[in-house]
C-alpha cells in the first residue's frame, strides 16, 4: 500500500511539473510583446520604450526562458505564486478573493447535481426499460450533449429575459447565484444520473445475488452490502472527475453571467499577460485534479483491495 501511494505521489509531482512547464512555455511563446500588454493594463495608455524595458527587466523577460522559468518555479515550491505583473500586489490575496465567489458557486452546483441525480437514478432502475428509465436516459444524454455556455444562455433567455424571474448578471444577491449554479448543476446531474443508473443495474445483475436471496438475505442488506459497493466504483470515478471539472465549469459560467470570481480573474490575467496570475490558476486547477485522482485511488483500494493488488 505504501509503495503504491509513493508511486501515485511521484506521478502527481511529474504531472504538476509538466503542467507548470507547459503553461509557462505557452505564455512565453504567445504572439505579441508581453511587456506591452502589461504596460497597457498597468497604465491604460501607450508608454515609452524606457518603461517597456523596465517592465521586461522586472518580469525577467530579458533573462531568457529557462532563467525566468527557474526564477518563478523556485518560490512556487513553497506555495508562493509571486506578485502580479500588473498591480505588483501578491497573487494569493487576489486569488483567494476570487475563490470566495467561485467555491460557493461550484459547491451549490454540485449540490443541485446530486439532488437531481440520486432520486432520478433510483427511480430509473426500479423498472429498467420503463418510461421513467427511458425518460431519465434521454434527459441525461441531452444534458451531457449541451455545452455549459449554451445551457447558460438558454436559462438566461427563459428565466431572466422571457419570464423576468431571476437576475442574469452580477453577484450582488443570493438570487444572482441561482442561474449559474443551475447551469453547473444540470451538467453534473446528467453525468451522475447516467453512471449511477449503469452502476446500479450492473451491480444488480451480479450472478451471486440470486444465491443470497435464496439463502434468505434481506433485500435491504443485499443493497447495502453487495449492490452499493459494486456500483460505487464507477460512480466514484465520475464523481471525482465532475468535482474537478466543476472548477473549470465555474470559470466558464462566471464569464457567461459576468460574475466576479476565478473566471474574471483568469480572463483579465490572460488579456494583460499577467504571468503569475495565469500560472496560479493553472497550477491550482492541476493540483485539484491530481489531488482528486489520488483520493480516488485511495478510496478504490479501501473499497476493493484487489484493485491495489492488480495495479501493483
Amino acid at each position: 500500500m505504501t509503495q503504491a501511494l509513493l508511486g501515485l505521489l511521484l506521478r502527481a509531482v511529474i504531472v504538476l511539473a509538466g503542467t507548470a512547464l507547459a503553461t509557462f512555455s505557452l505564455l512565453w511563446h504567445a504572439p505579441g510583446d508581453p511587456a506591452l500588454a502589461i504596460a497597457l493594463a498597468r497604465y491604460d495608455a501607450v508608454v515609452p520604450e524606457e518603461i517597456l524595458a523596465e517592465i521586461r527587466a522586472e518580469a525577467g523577460f530579458d533573462a531568457g526562458f529557462w532563467p525566468a522559468f527557474l526564477a518563478w518555479i523556485g518560490p512556487l515550491l513553497t506555495g508562493d505564486f509571486g506578485n502580479s505583473s500588473v498591480t505588483g500586489r501578491p497573487v494569493w490575496p487576489d486569488l483567494l478573493s476570487a475563490l470566495s465567489y467561485t467555491i460557493p458557486l461550484a459547491l451549490t452546483g454540485l449540490a443541485i447535481g446530486i439532488a437531481i441525480s440520486l432520486p432520478l437514478a433510483h427511480l430509473a432502475t426500479r423498472r429498467p426499460g420503463g418510461w421513467i428509465d427511458r425518460g431519465a436516459v434521454a434527459l441525461a444524454s441531452l444534458g451531457a450533449a449541451i455545452p455549459a455556455y449554451w445551457l447558460g444562455l438558454l436559462l438566461v433567455l427563459l428565466f431572466a429575459v422571457k419570464l423576468a424571474w431571476l437576475p442574469a448578471m452580477g453577484a450582488r444577491t443570493p438570487a444572482h447565484m441561482i442561474l449559474p449554479a443551475l447551469t453547473l448543476g444540470l451538467g453534473v446531474a446528467a453525468a451522475l444520473t447516467r453512471i449511477m443508473r449503469s452502476g446500479i443495474l450492473e451491480a444488480r445483475g451480479q450472478p451471486f445475488l440470486p444465491a443470497l436471496r435464496r439463502r434468505g438475505v434481506a433485500e435491504r442488506s443485499i443493497g447495502r452490502h453487495h449492490v452499493a459497493p459494486h456500483a460505487a466504483v464507477p460512480v466514484i470515478t465520475v464523481f471525482g472527475l465532475e468535482l474537478a471539472f466543476l472548477l473549470e465549469g465555474a470559470v466558464m459560467v462566471e464569464v457567461i453571467f459576468a460574475r466576479p470570481g476565478l473566471g474574471s480573474f483568469l480572463v483579465g490575467a490572460i488579456e494583460a499577460r499577467d504571468f503569475p496570475k495565469v500560472q496560479a490558476v493553472v497550477i491550482l486547477t492541476a493540483l485539484l485534479f491530481v489531488s482528486i485522482n489520488l483520493l480516488i485511488d485511495v478510496i478504490y483500494r479501501l473499497i476493493d483491495p484487489r484493485i491495489g493488488a492488480h495495479n501493483a
